[in-house]
């Protein structure tokens, strides 16, 4: 029973910074995105509702981050707050070993190595896809609705639309003027009777179906001394407003290989290229590995906590975040290897093997009390380096 109740302890020392952090993380991370999203809502006329499904398909994109960063970072505080007040010592003299102190701390990283892995193998696809098919809606109606009679829009990139007038029951518009600069080889100039919008959301097109109207086209060919001036007649015409350069800034390639699902990108990787083989390997060990992250830091923040910290809590957050970028950095460097270099796909666990040895052999040395200073240092240092950018950046 008293075991029992010591490790009901524990679990609340820990889980309230780690609930606190992940909110405070995930707020920061979604924050620059909220501005731009607002500005939707204010700027673009974009209505709330859609803003809001933006927001909440955003998330599973952020919590793969935020929710081992915060499990460390609960981890780190909960025991360093033990160790400050001496209730880590109390607990060995009366007979609790660090290994014991440990596991209700790895029984808690079962949930979250669970719902890591449930957000990178099945929530973050989904929610991509959800995503990019709702900023392609936003942008085929503010298209739609943003396009007024007599006003140049100039939304589309080298693209100038202009309607005399627009119905407002069928969307249809009359007397159309398109200013077309996209290819610089041959910059156009189209005039038509009658004009619609139309959009799949299959394909994610959004096109310009214009009737009986008139090209006017100079092409700029340097090989040519003389000039050529093109006037094209058609009964209909269909203007590519080419909607997807609009809603993505990411590679192409890259964005759909996010989006597939588990079973989908196995199925791709069978089929696939020996180039593209690699960079769907790097994909899927990718989405493998993440989940294990919080178990990994469990092993890391207890040794880590309990280390004597000068600086106190902002040594420990500094010394969390650091150990937290050391692991992607090394995670994001054996995804290049393996997605550019042509490494094995293995290369994408070592830094969980890494992870793993540092994890036992720090809790081993503390167990035994044998602290190592080292993390001790970097964790000042690093709290330090961040305490002088904020006060210059006051400053300045």
């Amino acid at each position: 029973m008293a075991t029992l109740r010591i490790h009901r302890y524990l679990l609340k020392e820990t889980a309230s910074p780690m609930l606190l952090g992940l909110v405070v993380f995930t707020f920061v991370l979604l924050l620059g995105r909220l501005l731009k999203l607002v500005e939707m809502v204010i700027n673009k006329g974009v209505p709330l509702l859609d803003i809001v499904r933006l927001f909440f398909s955003m998330l599973p994109t952020f919590l793969v981050l935020t929710i081992p960063l915060a499990f460390l970072l609960g981890v780190m505080l909960g025991f360093g707050r033990l160790s400050a007040d001496r209730e880590v010592l109390a607990l060995k003299a009366s007979g609790v070993s660090l290994y014991q102190m440990v596991r209700p701390v790895l029984l808690l990283s079962l949930p979250a190595c669970l719902l890591t892995a449930a957000l990178t193998l099945y929530l973050r696809p989904v929610s991509e896809t959800f995503f990019r098919q709702q900023l392609f809606d936003i942008a085929t109606s503010r298209a739609s609705i943003g396009l007024q009679p007599q006003v140049f829009n100039d939304d589309f990139d080298n693209l100038v639309l202009y309607a005399n007038h627009i119905d407002e029951n069928s969307g249809v518009m009359k007397q159309v003027f398109i200013s077309d600069e996209r290819d610089s080889s041959a910059p156009a100039i189209i005039v038509a009777q009658k004009g619609r919008l139309l959009s799949d959301s299959r394909s994610q097109k959004l096109l310009m179906r214009l009737e009986d109207g008139t090209i006017h086209r100079q092409p700029q060919d340097d090989t040519d001394d003389e000039e050529t001036y093109q006037v094209l007649q058609f009964k209909n015409y269909d203007v590519n407003l080419d909607l997807e350069q609009q809603t993505t800034t990411a590679k192409k390639r890259r964005r759909r290989i996010k989006e597939l699902s588990l079973a989908e990108l196995r199925r791709t990787l069978a089929a696939a290229t020996p180039e593209k083989r690699q960079e769907l390997l790097a994909e899927l060990h990718t989405r493998l590995v993440l989940p294990a992250a919080p178990l990994l830091f469990a092993l890391l923040g207890v040794p880590l906590g309990i280390q004597p910290h000068r600086s106190g809590r902002g040594g420990s957050f500094a010394l969390a975040l650091g150990v937290f970028l050391c692991y992607y950095l090394l995670l994001s460097f054996a995804d290049t290897l393996v997605a550019d270099g042509g490494w094995p796909a293995a290369t994408l666990w070592a830094p969980n093997l890494l992870f793993l040895l540092s994890g036992l052999y720090l809790l081993y040395r503390s167990a035994v009390e044998r602290p190592v200073t080292l993390f001790e240092r970097a964790g000042s240092a690093l709290f330090g380096a961040l305490r002088r950018l904020f006060l210059r950046g006051g400053h300045s």
